[in-house]
């Protein structure tokens, strides 16, 4: 499969981002590049090594779910550039 610079313009248009036609080029040769390799790796013999997620072993870091005392709002509060009746105030950006 090849990158054309139709795709790219295509990928660009759905993401909203506005590309030169320069930068159009150069996007569609590192797709190809990317893909090139992905190529090569395929060429290489992977059925005696077992699918895996992560190259180390994965263990549960995380703590126990344990109910305590949350920080005092007063505090949470505090370095709040705009706060409101207890609680952060932040812009609008949803319009009615």
């Amino acid at each position: 499969m090849k990158i054309t610079i139709e795709t790219v313009e295509h990928v660009a248009n759905l993401a909203r981002l506005y590309l030169s036609e320069d930068e159009k080029a150069e996007m569609a040769q590192k797709l190809n590049s990317i893909l090139d390799y992905m190529e090569k790796l395929n060429e290489l013999d992977t059925s005696n090594v077992p699918p895996t997620a992560h190259i180390i072993p994965v263990k549960n870091v995380f703590r126990e779910d344990v109910v305590r005392e949350s920080l005092p709002r007063e505090e949470a509060l505090r370095n709040a550039p705009e706060k409101e009746r207890g609680f952060f105030k932040v812009p609008r950006i949803i319009e009615d």
